[in-house]
């Protein structure tokens, strides 16, 4: 060495399979980092790990298609034959009350996470 004292002296070493070294280097590309000591000094210091539970978003789904489904009957009603029910009318007003009330809890909640 030419003398220089390195400004970090402490060297931590880290076991990891070739599946994690790809997995590793693959997210490094989606980064933008190509210095691996970099990304992972990054990552131990800043980066976090989420677990997100995506069953709410699945009943969303759900209940996006049966939205969906209906206004394509409604649709099909009123092209067909030239007029629409009030109740079918009201089940699609319902159906989209339905889907608003989670679809918002949802996103308060996404947001609260990504307040951290």
């Amino acid at each position: 060495m030419d003398g220089k004292k390195r400004r970090r002296p402490i060297h931590l070493h880290v076991m990891v399979s070739e599946e994690e070294q790809a997995l590793i280097r693959e997210r490094m590309a989606e980064a933008g980092v190509r210095n691996m000591g970099a990304y992972m000094r990054k990552m131990a210091l800043n980066g976090y790990v989420l677990h997100v539970d995506l069953s709410p978003v699945r009943e969303l789904v759900s209940l996006q298609r049966r939205c969906s489904n209906n206004l394509n009957q409604v649709a099909i009603q009123a092209n067909t034959y030239g007029g629409i029910y009030p109740n079918d009318i009201k089940t699609l007003q319902k159906d989209y009350a339905d889907l608003w009330g989670p679809l918002s809890d949802l996103l308060k909640k996404l947001s609260e996470i990504v307040a951290l």
